[in-house]
């Protein structure tokens, strides 16, 4: 993550930022006919769908959709961001990450097309991310990373949604500066990252309440309002704005 963020203004076209869902795996309870149903599990999510509009130094570069709807026995964030740089080709992404109901990721799918198109399933159990790549004109890689937590963030170049997620999984009634084992999919990055209270922020002649996302050389900051719905997203180093319409 570090190395993604901290090169954000000079490849925001390749690699945004770590910051934003198909093959699903849910584990469903059975039932037995005429019993009574098995009670759900708690969920920190809630319904969403929107757009972003992306900024670089005050200009527009690209847009991201997204979506968050329940799936079985969890939810499933999907996202899909069009990136139009002024000296390159268009290049999109999407990302479909479906999620237990804590927040912990149970798969991720990823496909960036660009000059070429690239993609990778992931599968997470019990803290560990199983990652097949695909590249085009390549063998799939196979690899395996151990995070120590099954609550990973995972936080993938241009889908910025997923930085919402990461405000629901941010323990509001517990405040203070909470930890959490971070994967940029896109650069098999492993990392960390510290969330915490920014107080109360605004734009737009709007108020909302701050959360900053920190790694050891960047901040994030997140806007979101009275239900913690993500309305804004900014890296004040990189000059980088991602705005909901």
């Amino acid at each position: 993550m570090q190395k993604q963020l901290a090169d954000l203004k000079p490849r925001i076209f390749t690699y945004v930022m770590a910051i934003l869902f198909v093959g699903t795996t849910l584990t469903i309870a059975a039932q037995k006919k005429g019993s009574a149903p098995a009670p759900s599990t708690p969920s920190v999510f809630s319904q969403d769908k929107g757009k972003f509009t992306i900024q670089l130094d005050g200009k527009s570069v690209g847009h991201e959709e997204f979506e968050l709807t329940p799936a079985g026995g969890g939810w499933l964030a999907r996202s899909k961001t069009d990136i139009t740089p002024p000296d390159a080709a268009t290049s999109r992404i999407t990302g479909d990450l479906t999620l237990q109901p804590d927040g912990a990721p149970i798969s991720y799918d990823w496909t960036s097309q660009a000059e070429k198109t690239n993609g990778a399933h992931i599968l997470f159990a019990n803290g560990v991310a199983k990652i097949t790549l695909q590249m085009q004109d390549a063998r799939p890689f196979e690899q395996d990373m151990s995070f120590g937590s099954p609550l990973i963030a995972v936080l993938d170049n241009n889908l910025y949604y997923q930085y919402a997620v990461l405000a629901r999984v941010y323990d509001w009634s517990k405040g203070g500066t909470q930890n959490f084992p971070v994967l940029v999919p896109q650069e098999l990055t492993p990392g960390s990252i510290a969330l915490g209270s920014a107080g109360p922020l605004s734009a737009g002649g709007k108020s909302y309440d701050g959360l900053r996302v920190a790694s050891s050389d960047l901040e994030v900051l997140l806007y979101l309002d009275s239900n913690h719905r993500l309305m804004r997203l900014e890296v004040p180093s990189a000059k980088v704005a991602v705005i909901r319409d």
